[in-house]
């Protein structure tokens, strides 16, 4: 059995660093989980997710010439169940309308605050110049 890009495998945590973890998957090959692919949350310290000799599912992203594999366990559970995948996309839209409402929000209050900063400024201008003449 060779590995390719898209399967989903068991493998055994046999190494850990600041960026990721290394896992030992059948046929004794090893690949490396990148800290950002093991949880769907921001993983500040990867030891209060894995430790040496967890049995992990990871899905396998990459298999470079070189011979490096790139693994995920975050997009190993994420097609586990199909409603979960529909809960996700309804999530992912939301959380764009929400954005766009924000970067809205931000806009015209940048708006407002340059109109009443050029009228400020101007006012400024024309009370200097009357006081003068």
């Amino acid at each position: 059995m060779s590995i390719e890009v898209g399967s989903k495998l068991q493998g055994k945590v046999t190494g850990i660093t600041k960026f990721g973890a290394f896992i030992e998957l059948p046929e004794g090959v090893t690949g490396l989980v990148h800290i950002s692919e093991v949880a769907d949350t921001y993983v500040k310290d990867i030891h209060d997710y894995l430790k040496i000799g967890d049995q992990v599912e990871v899905k396998v992203l990459h298999v470079e010439k070189n011979g490096k594999i790139a693994l995920s366990i975050r997009k190993a559970k994420e097609k586990a169940s199909g409603s979960g995948n529909h809960h996700k996309r309804m999530m992912d839209r939301a959380a764009k309308e929400s954005f766009e409402q924000k970067i809205a929000r931000f806009l015209k209050e940048s708006e407002d605050r340059l109109a009443s900063l050029k009228r400020h400024n101007e006012s400024r201008r024309g009370g200097r110049g009357g006081r003068r003449g």
